[in-house]
């Protein structure tokens, strides 16, 4: 298919999604879906990291777009979704290199978070939450290397998985920092999640497979004490709530105390930034790109690191996956907050963005470190704006959290009976 075969939507389709400035290219087919599979007649948006044949990555930023090549094939991912049905009908704008958790790109501007227009999206997965969010797509392509599609699902009030490290091949994709990066899913409902993961989980693109949910919820209490009180006290509650539904017990347990999480933190960021420097340093210093201004100066950071201190991030993997073995039992999730708060303003300050990245970070850090699975779940809200629950497993348990999206579902089913 060539890029401009055009999809047969209405104009105002098509102008809708120029509304949500979510696709750098599209909607237009890119890539059609086979006529048979569990995802046969959907279609979706895949964020612009990943290969699609006849197109060039942009990664978020001009210069990179540039200089890139046609690709010759389809992404691991894309050729998983398009072999199951799936039509692909837009690359969805990504923060620059993946390497942002606000979604607002300096070059090609920011998606409108549908939740809350004022409000940032949420990053690096941005115009793809923004499609599903707006209602454009029932699913969508991301990745998750710091909290990439789990914070955008808070934010904008969408379902997000992050998988288990590599568990799903990252092959096409745009890197950012191996160690961590992962394949994500966002989408509007835990059943769509669960349809649309499956597919990328399961040996073959058949019919997918069935996983209990949780056995217990444990709830983290030093986790949730780094986020805003009130969106500590929603997501209690939600979580809860959650578990009623489910009926399975709820429990309340320390991961690792302040002291060591923040140890854990400092691993994540120096090998991040290690990693980042290893793998986008020489196109930095040959090509001088034109990067934004938070994108830049994380750069300079990445460009310092220390790859020698950057090695202790395998010690803290098994860290983290010993605390997670000896806390939660088998078949049980970890629960906590998302994102520290709320999506902020779109004019927040830098210095108030800083820090609320900074105990954002400290808490999706720990899957990031773990190389564990994790999904947000738009259980709740602050002050009207969503708020996601996130559950972490223990490595593997992707189909146990894509379990608990589509009881997540049966929670949600009254309220959206309500909606207009």
């Amino acid at each position: 298919m060539t890029t401009d075969a055009l999809c047969d939507v209405p104009l105002e389709v098509r102008q809708s999604y120029a509304r949500s400035r979510s696709l750098r290219v599209g909607p237009q087919i890119l890539a059609g879906g086979s006529p048979t599979g569990p995802l046969a007649g959907t279609s979706t948006v895949v964020k612009d990291l990943f290969a699609i044949e006849g197109h060039r990555i942009g990664a978020g930023n001009p210069d990179w777009l540039a200089a890139a090549r046609i690709e010759s094939s389809h992404a691991w991912a894309v050729k998983r979704w398009t072999d199951a049905g799936a039509s692909v009908i837009g690359i969805a704008h990504s923060d620059e290199l993946a390497f942002s958790l606000s979604g607002t790109n300096a070059h090609y501007g920011t998606p409108v978070n549908a939740a809350a227009p004022e409000h940032v999206p949420g990053g690096s997965s941005s115009g793809s939450v923004a499609a599903v969010a707006a209602g454009r797509v029932d699913y969508a392509l991301a990745t998750d290397t710091a909290g990439s599609t789990r914070v955008p699902a808070s934010y904008c009030g969408t379902f997000g998985v992050r998988t288990t490290h590599g568990r799903i091949p990252m092959t096409g994709v745009v890197p950012l920092a191996p160690f961590f990066d992962t394949v994500g899913v966002l989408a509007a409902t835990g059943e769509a999640l669960q349809r649309a993961a499956t597919v990328l989980l399961e040996p073959g693109a058949g019919p997918q497979a069935t996983a209990a949910p949780p056995t217990e919820i444990v709830l983290a209490t030093d986790l949730l004490a780094l986020a805003d009180s009130d969106t500590a006290a929603a997501v209690t509650a939600a979580a809860r709530g959650l578990a009623e539904v489910a009926g399975v017990p709820v429990t309340e347990a320390t991961l690792a105390g302040v002291g060591t999480l923040a140890d854990w933190q400092q691993l994540f960021t120096v090998r991040q930034m290690a990693d980042i420097w290893a793998t986008h340093g020489a196109w930095v210093t040959s090509r001088h790109p034109n990067l934004g201004p938070g994108v830049t100066s994380r750069m300079r950071q990445a460009a310092a690191a220390d790859p020698e201190r950057a090695r202790l991030a395998d010690v803290g993997r098994e860290m983290v996956r010993e605390k997670i073995e000896s806390t939660i039992p088998p078949g049980g999730m970890l629960a906590f907050a998302t994102a520290a708060g709320p999506a902020p303003r779109i004019d927040l300050p830098g210095t108030a963005k800083a820090e609320l990245r900074n105990r954002t970070i400290a808490m999706t850090c720990v899957a990031g470190l773990g190389g564990l699975p994790a999904v947000s779940l738009p259980l709740t809200t602050v002050a009207g704006l969503p708020v996601g629950v996130c559950l972490v497993g223990h490595p593997g348990d992707d189909e146990t959290l894509l379990a608990a999206a589509t009881v997540a579902d049966r929670l949600l089913a009254p309220i959206r009976r309500v909606k207009p």
